[in-house]
């Protein structure tokens, strides 16, 4: 595997190898003893599947408070995403500032989200899937969202995207209390 620091600290691009024959190909896309030997421990506990039809479909900006917050390792296996970041601790000297990578089938690039940052992603083809691991359960009394265009990300998109009702309700970034303290991870 390939571990790629990003600007923001904790944030990671994670790439799986590939090994392809003409029946096609394998790839181990989590293995927990080879990560800790490159100081990156995580217990997953749930994953995740989603599936949006249309193109620049937009979920997020989510998070889990604690006691419930999530790390989260997110790929994309079918179309492509614009995968975001936002630094939500309080104290950080990154916080508010985001990161947006690209993660494509064909790139197998996936993004290890940790506690303390917001996420979300647009879809920037049509029928896209994004899997991802987390390693809290779930926990609707701790969900949270940020309006996803009060942080200044440079979306790929004229206009407004698609949308749930609770993301295009959610308050802005100046107007939320972040539940999340503390400095680079």
């Amino acid at each position: 595997m390939n571990i790629d620091q990003t600007e923001l600290p904790g944030v990671l691009i994670i790439t799986p190898r590939r090994f392809g024959d003409d029946r096609g190909w394998f790839s181990e896309t989590w293995n927990a003893e080879r990560l800790a030997e490159a100081g990156i421990e995580l217990n997953f506990v749930q994953d995740n599947q989603s599936y949006s039809s249309e193109k620049h479909t937009l979920r997020g900006l989510h998070y889990q408070a604690p006691p419930k917050a999530q790390d989260k390792l997110v790929r994309c296996t079918r179309g492509a995403i614009l995968d975001v970041a936002v630094d939500a601790r309080q104290g950080s000297p990154s916080y508010g500032k985001w990161i947006g990578v690209e993660l494509t089938a064909e790139n197998f690039r996936q993004l290890l989200v940790p506690k303390g940052f917001l996420h979300a992603f647009l879809t920037l083809t049509e029928h896209t899937e994004v899997q991802y691991k987390c390693t809290d359960y779930y926990a609707p009394e701790c969900e949270g969202i940020v309006r996803w265009d009060s942080v200044g990300i440079d979306w790929p998109v004229s206009g407004t995207p698609t949308l749930s009702g609770k993301d295009a309700e959610a308050p802005g970034f100046l107007d939320w209390t972040s539940p999340f303290t503390g400095g680079p991870a």
